[in-house]
């Protein structure tokens, strides 16, 4: 295999299955690619022998989408708020299958999240390989939800955050995306609608809403929920919550941490269950010891130890994952019983449709940008692909 191959160059992946929209397989076929997009998937037989082959071989699927990844590589986004922090993450979970992804900023200052924002469309501008946008986690939620969040600094929205936040949605479209997880019980409607209005992506977290209030929510912009039942209360018989809310809209997009510490397998198993495994979708909410070793590190001024594959503060509240992309597809299979085509397009194809990425990414398809991911038998990440150029896993 080629160390790397220009964008510009036509070549063809030979040798690989490949992995269907429809989650079939197909077998003897090639990947056609040019300029940076897929131009066909084809018969090898049918080939122009005329075109460069590069023969691999292992499972060639769509590349990973992670919606929700605060750090990676020892970085953390909301202590390296600039372009080369957002390069440094991507790096960092390139080399676990993931081809697009969305820095992720948690509850902080203003001025440190007008930072965040500056830095999105400096990577933007600067084409950071498999930058899709950025995800501003707060600080618009409940603090009786925080979590890990400093309840210092959770505020309610105002005109000027409705300002900023859509001025950079506008900014970074139609190729980037803004999203925004806030609690919809603390943010006026007319502001879910304003932000909507402007292409903003809304999604539920750190909520204590209930099933009325995201009724409403949804409504007026809401579509996704953010790490499911984390950060919410608990699914009861006479009040259902988000999670029940969440989990009986099939037209909701949900994101769940399958890291084996977040949530119980049973009951994620259930809510998959219960909704389909249709706009489900595989994030990490990583943080920067993700692929480097190392016990601590430091979070907003608190110190987050890891031990047996968990991340918690003093008081033992969870503070992000130590997960990454392919351990998340393999614990989908091996934890929660999903059909390893299904976890896949847990992890590429219902990410992009989230995002409204699904005509560009997240399927092997004519048309789309060529980012995908190579991956052996056991579903360990071989190599990359990010808009044709190549790069081996180490």
């Amino acid at each position: 295999m080629a160390d790397r191959i220009a964008t510009g160059e036509t070549f063809a992946i030979i040798g690989a299955r490949l992995l269907a929209p429809d989650g079939q397989w197909l077998e003897g076929h090639a990947v056609v690619v040019a300029n940076g997009r897929i131009a066909a998937i084809m018969p090898e037989t049918a080939l122009d022998r005329a075109i460069a082959c590069h023969r691999i071989a292992g499972l060639l699927v769509p590349g990973f989408i992670d919606v929700q990844v605060n750090g990676g590589g020892g970085v953390l986004f909301n202590d390296s708020a600039d372009a080369d922090g957002i390069a440094a993450i991507g790096a960092a979970h390139r080399r676990f299958g993931t081809t697009g992804f969305l820095p992720t900023f948690i509850t902080d200052t203003p001025e440190r999240m007008q930072r965040a924002v500056d830095a999105a469309r400096a990577a933007a501008t600067a084409e950071i390989p498999g930058f899709l946008g950025i995800h501003l986690e707060g600080p618009f939620l409940n603090p009786a939800r925080k979590g890990i969040h400093d309840a210092a600094l959770i505020r309610p929205i105002t005109d000027a955050d409705i300002t900023v936040i859509s001025n950079l949605a506008r900014d970074l479209s139609p190729r980037f995306r803004v999203l925004v997880t806030l609690a919809p019980e603390r943010v006026p409607t007319d502001a879910l609608s304003a932000l909507a209005d402007a292409g903003v992506l809304l999604s539920a977290g750190h909520t204590a809403a209930s099933a009325e209030d995201i009724a409403t929510a949804r409504a007026h912009g809401l579509t996704g929920f953010t790490h499911l039942f984390n950060a919410m209360p608990p699914l009861a018989g006479r009040d259902p919550g988000p999670v029940g809310a969440a989990i009986t809209d099939p037209q909701a997009y949900i994101g769940i941490i399958a890291d084996g510490h977040h949530v119980s397998s049973v009951s994620l198993q259930a809510a998959i269950r219960a909704h389909g495994p249709k706009r489900v979708m595989l994030v990490t909410d990583a943080m920067p010891p993700v692929g480097i070793p190392g016990d601590t590190f430091s979070l907003l001024g608190r110190t987050i130890t890891r031990a047996g594959g968990r991340l918690t503060a003093d008081d033992g509240t969870l503070a992000g994952s130590d997960l990454d992309m392919a351990s998340a597809v393999r614990n989908a299979v091996s934890q929660l019983g999903v059909p390893v085509e299904e976890a896949l397009r847990m992890a590429a194809l219902y990410p992009a449709g989230f995002l409204r990425l699904d005509g560009e990414l997240g399927a092997l398809r004519p048309g789309h940008r060529a980012s995908f991911t190579l991956l052996d038998d056991d579903l360990s990440v071989v190599a990359t692909w990010i808009d044709g150029i190549v790069e081996q896993a180490a």
